[in-house]
């Protein structure tokens, strides 16, 4: 394995994880007013039928109407896109998208749309040509992602808080909770019975309410057209039913942090799972949280490798690679690679975690470099978001918390419903 590492980790794209830390406005009634025709600069004739007269009525006229034509052309206003956005719970917007837009740009007007302050902690995804999952980047033109296609946007969460009763704002938390949702019925979330009875109880209670025999009935058969598992029956809704009755009093925003402090505790919280292969070609998930990155395989975890014990992250062709520190029984330096099915995948999988180390373990983003002057045969890509985890919790908003509508959980499918 040294050997193949040694062969093929020449010139690659790396990460050193070592150290710790208006366009010119345009005038156009100045411009128009510059090429309006002076007729001062035109000789009166005294013979009205001369051919010269006839000629220069004829010019001028023509060059009346070119102006007119320019001023029309020149006060249309710019023709401006739209972005198709999907949000966390599942309503469409469309928002303005300009052709010199970077990712912050339209990132911005989608957190301006919900009024979203703290917006480090989610991002754009789109999915591109060959069916792969990209983050939209913020310092990169919006068009030169999409290399051509018309791309849908999601809105979804990025970095998963370890502490979410840390956030502070109710919208940021609700916001967080419609991600974990998804998560739950998507099946990258895997749960217990009793830990989906729980969570499915804080939603109702959040969405519906306290529980009340006028309002909902002596049964359960008002949760059935909501979705709080993969799969549900009988059996979950009614425990579900249960334990929604106890909650009696709690607010909305009180249910949500009670799901939230349930939901952190999960084994796959946060966990951004890549598929891939061991050195013995065996399958298994690499997985990029918050304290590292993880390995699986067969859904079990057989792997971690915390942020501090990695010196290097790197690419190249299909291959991953970790370089790891020195142990307390090892002298030297070493390598672990792993093949994912294409280059995109490997680059992905290579993005993802430079971002979750910078964000969660640097005290500041790293400044962007100047573009130089020679070429150079490394990658130059960073964490491109405001303000890092650390910087997130000793921010202050200034503002009330804002008002906003909550959407009902996602109704059962027909096929849920057999």
């Amino acid at each position: 394995m040294t050997e193949f590492v040694q062969s093929i980790n020449q010139g690659i794209p790396n990460l050193q994880l070592g150290s710790m830390n208006d366009i010119d406005n345009f005038d156009i009634d100045r411009l128009n007013s510059s090429l309006k025709y002076d007729d001062n600069h035109i000789s009166q004739p005294i013979i009205e039928n001369n051919k010269e007269t006839k000629k220069l009525k004829k010019k001028k006229e023509k060059e009346q109407q070119s102006q007119s034509n320019k001023k029309i052309i020149n006060m249309q206003p710019v023709q401006k896109s739209k972005a198709r956005i999907i949000l966390l719970d599942d309503t469409e917007e469309y928002v303005a998208l300009n052709k010199e837009d970077t990712g912050k740009m339209l990132y911005t007007r989608v957190c301006d749309l919900i009024r979203l302050e703290e917006k480090d902690y989610f991002g754009l995804n789109f999915i591109d040509n060959e069916n792969n999952k990209c983050w939209l980047n913020n310092d990169k033109y919006v068009k030169s992602q999409l290399k051509g296609i018309h791309a849908i946007f999601y809105l979804q969460v990025k970095f998963y808080p370890p502490e979410p009763i840390l956030l502070q704002e109710d919208i940021t938390r609700y916001q967080l909770c419609l991600q974990l949702r998804q998560d739950i019925l998507s099946g990258k979330l895997p749960c217990s019975f009793v830990t989906y009875a729980l969570l499915g109880s804080y939603t109702a209670q959040a969405e519906l309410g306290d529980y009340s025999e006028s309002d909902h009935g002596i049964t359960y058969d008002y949760l059935k057209d909501l979705q709080f598992a993969p799969v549900q029956d009988d059996e979950l809704l009614k425990r579900i039913h249960e334990q929604h009755r106890r909650h009696k009093g709690q607010p909305p925003n009180a249910a949500d942090l009670h799901f939230l402090e349930n939901a952190k505790k999960l084994a796959m919280y946060g966990v951004d799972i890549h598929s891939a292969q061991d050195s013995e070609n065996v399958d298994i998930n690499i997985g990029v949280s918050a304290n590292g990155i993880l390995i699986y395989r067969d859904k079990l975890r057989i792997n971690r490798f915390a942020w501090p014990k990695i010196l290097k992250i790197s690419y190249k062709r299909k291959y991953f690679f970790i370089k790891l520190r020195p142990s307390d029984f090892d002298r030297y330096e070493s390598t672990i690679g792993f093949k994912l099915p294409t280059y995109r995948a490997a680059k992905a999988l290579w993005k993802i975690a430079v971002e979750h180390h910078a964000f969660f373990r640097l005290r500041r983003p790293e400044e962007l470099r100047k573009r130089p002057i020679l070429p150079r045969f490394n990658s130059t890509f960073r964490y491109t978001g405001t303000y890092t985890y650390h910087q997130t919790r000793q921010l202050l908003l200034d503002r009330p918390n804002p008002d906003f509508e909550r959407s009902l959980s996602k109704r059962m499918s027909k096929s849920l419903n057999i």
